[in-house]
């Protein structure tokens, strides 16, 4: 539920960043593709699921309350906000460079250099990680099979953010959850409740009136 109102902080983050003006119009889309993703995500079996999960994966932290949980998604909204922001800032304001590889490059450089030095000096799991890939080597396979999926997405992600802007992927991004959902009912013959069908509504009701400019 939280990932649907990742558009809400991009719109926020463009104007504060990017220094952008958006109208109210973009703002009540914005709204209304975040609440009927909600109303989507928080309905039917899968949802379900995830709630006894969740319950089942928190009980080691039920003593600091529901505020530790509304923190994290606080703090994943803001980072990722701001994470496109800076993006779309790089490519068209402060540098106006149109190489995404560099940007991929130096981030992911960074990003392995802090996660190695995580788990090398804090928690110590980096020869626990090495020793489970010596035991089970097909987990190598694995994980060169998700770095390379990760690849591709990051450069459609990258792409999609210099040529249309954070605010638009944002907007993607959410109502990918709808389609997929959408895709999981008919692949397995799923049926659809009133709520859903209702939250797909105002999702796409919501992306027409910004498309069609009405």
């Amino acid at each position: 539920m939280a990932k649907s109102a990742k558009i809400l902080p991009a719109l926020a983050w463009g104007v504060a960043v990017n220094g952008r003006s958006y109208g109210a119009k973009d703002y009540l889309v914005a709204l209304g593709v975040a609440l009927g993703c909600a109303a989507f995500a928080t309905t039917g079996e899968e949802s379900e699921s995830s709630r006894n999960g969740a319950r089942g994966a928190t009980s080691g932290v039920a003593a600091w309350g529901p505020a530790y949980g509304v923190a994290l998604m606080l703090a994943y909204l803001a980072v990722d906000g701001f994470t496109s922001a800076l993006q779309d800032e790089l490519f068209r304001g402060r540098y106006r460079t149109e190489n995404v590889y560099n940007q991929m490059l130096w981030v992911n450089a960074f990003s392995a250099a802090g996660a190695c030095a995580w788990m090398t000096l804090w928690d110590a799991s980096m020869g626990a990680a090495i020793g489970f890939v010596r035991r089970h080597p097909a987990a190598f396979a694995d994980c060169v099979a998700l770095s390379l999926a990760s690849t591709c997405g990051q450069l459609c992600i990258l792409y999609t953010i210099r040529e249309f802007g954070a605010v638009l992927f944002a907007t993607i991004m959410t109502t990918r959850q709808v389609l997929s959902i959408l895709l999981s009912n008919a692949i397995y013959a799923r049926a659809m409740t009133s709520r859903r069908w209702l939250g797909a509504a105002l999702v796409f009701a919501s992306l027409q009136s910004k498309a069609l400019d009405f």
